[in-house]
């Protein structure tokens, strides 16, 4: 690693020993500047990379409730507002058991580059909650997003940050927090938060945006090798929104989708998804919220509680569930059997060890930051509707997604090229966001 980028390292690591995912996330971007650091003094000059890892902002809170039983219950909330150089804060919150302060800056960190990527005037901000909403009921949700919202309201505007959901905040939280905003503030306030349903300024496809988003930036990879995802058998993880989708797009484009999973297990149908199982498992998951154990009893597919789908023979993988879930021994099975191209559904699902064994195998390998960016691009597209008052097709939208995912894979290959590493998506994605954001910054001097 390069001196002044290690040190910048070590100096964030000594602040905040304990922020393990953090740590990692920016690892992984600082060690792949060092090229364009190198070539252009003026950034080590203007200490724009000490200045990049520290968040503009944190906001840290407690959300106290009441459960079915009358009980109070106390949760933590946390706003962190990591860079605004090419626009207002942007990114979703997430309710899971896992969050706590360093997850909140890993995902806030990379958000910052993933909106870069996307073209859009938008900055990188990440949020939410240790409150977990499975088995949680209806009113307990609305309970807790009512007052999540009591306090974030005041740091979040649609000129300020704009947040969207994330694990954890589907469509039915993102409802009760705008429904709680619209109470408190009395403004309608349509751009203040994205992923809202139709009914009250949502986008059409913004649902299926993540999902759709990733399978577009693997289908541009496998051109680049001239092949394409038909004919080709997939290994998905993951149930929720980014998976489901996922699997509806590989389908339509010719894909035979074998896997999925959820926090207990996965299945393996060596017949693939068709639209008849597809539909059981959307049904499954967002209105009965059961286990993916069900679909596996359903269509007789293999279940399997030890393991991953990764342990399954595939030409392409989609991870699409959470962070570090594909490691170092999961990669290397991937590459013994035979897989060509590995695009990220997920924030960060990739251990180190696993990307430097598909780079070092040269499997085209997308890092999240690039190939999940679909969502928060269409969370864009969702903010220019909202903010013209008129909305687009769904195919208008689609196109417009299309179109942005097939420049953000450009984008990424041609500035690996340019620094000496085709093929590298990692650098290429994490230094075109950087220029982008590092340059607003400069021209905006020293405070930005």
């Amino acid at each position: 690693m390069d001196k002044y980028v290690e040190s910048v390292y070590n100096s964030l690591v000594e602040k905040d020993p304990d922020q393990k995912v953090f740590h990692q996330a920016a690892y992984e971007v600082l060690t792949t500047l060092e090229p364009a650091i190198k070539k252009f003094s003026k950034y080590q000059e203007n200490k724009i990379l000490e200045r990049m890892v520290e968040p503009e902002r944190i906001v840290q809170f407690r959300v106290p409730w009441k459960d079915k039983d009358g009980k109070i219950q106390i949760n933590r909330g946390y706003r962190v507002q990591y860079n605004s150089a090419i626009g207002p804060y942007k990114g979703g919150f997430r309710f899971h058991p896992t969050v706590n302060l360093g997850m909140m800056k890993f995902l806030g960190f990379e958000q910052t580059f993933k909106n870069s990527l996307t073209g859009l005037p938008m900055g990188g901000a990440k949020g939410g909650s240790d409150f977990d909403p499975k088995g949680k009921t209806d009113n307990e949700v609305e309970t807790f997003c009512t007052s999540f919202m009591l306090e974030v309201y005041k740091y979040i505007g649609q000129f300020v940050d704009v947040p969207a959901g994330d694990i954890g905040v589907g469509a039915r939280e993102i409802g009760y927090m705008y429904g709680a905003y619209r109470k408190i503030t009395n403004q309608h306030g349509t751009c203040v938060l994205t992923g809202k349903g139709l009914t009250f300024g949502g986008s059409l496809v913004r649902t299926e945006a993540t999902g759709y988003g990733c399978v577009y930036f693997a289908e541009e990879m496998l051109k680049t090798k001239k092949q394409a995802l038909k004919g080709k058998t997939v290994a998905v993880s993951g149930s929720g929104n980014v998976a489901q989708y996922a699997i509806k797009k590989a389908m339509q484009l010719g894909a035979k989708v074998v896997t999925a999973s959820d926090s207990d297990g996965w299945i393996y149908d060596p017949a693939g998804f068709d639209e008849k199982k597809l539909d059981f498992l959307l049904e499954l998951k967002n209105v009965k919220r059961g286990r993916i154990k069900e679909h596996a009893d359903k269509f007789k597919a293999q279940y399997n509680e030890k393991g991953k789908p990764w342990d399954i023979k595939v030409d392409v993988a989609l991870p699409c569930a959470t962070q570090n879930e594909l490691d170092g021994k999961n990669a290397k099975t991937l590459i013994d059997n035979g897989v060509i191209a590995v695009t990220e559904g997920a924030n960060m699902p990739s251990t180190l060890d696993a990307i430097k064994a598909f780079q070092d195998a040269k499997i085209l390998f997308a890092p999240g930051k690039a190939s999940n960016a679909g969502g928060v691009a269409t969370s864009g597209l969702e903010m220019v509707q909202n903010s013209q008052r008129y909305f687009w097709s769904a195919e208008e939208v689609d196109a417009k997604l299309h179109g942005i995912m097939v420049n953000i894979h450009k984008t990424a290959y041609d500035t690996a090229k340019v620094f000496g590493q085709p093929g590298n998506y990692v650098l290429g994605a994490n230094i075109a966001g950087f220029l982008k954001v590092a340059d607003a910054m400069i021209a905006q001097g020293y405070t930005a």
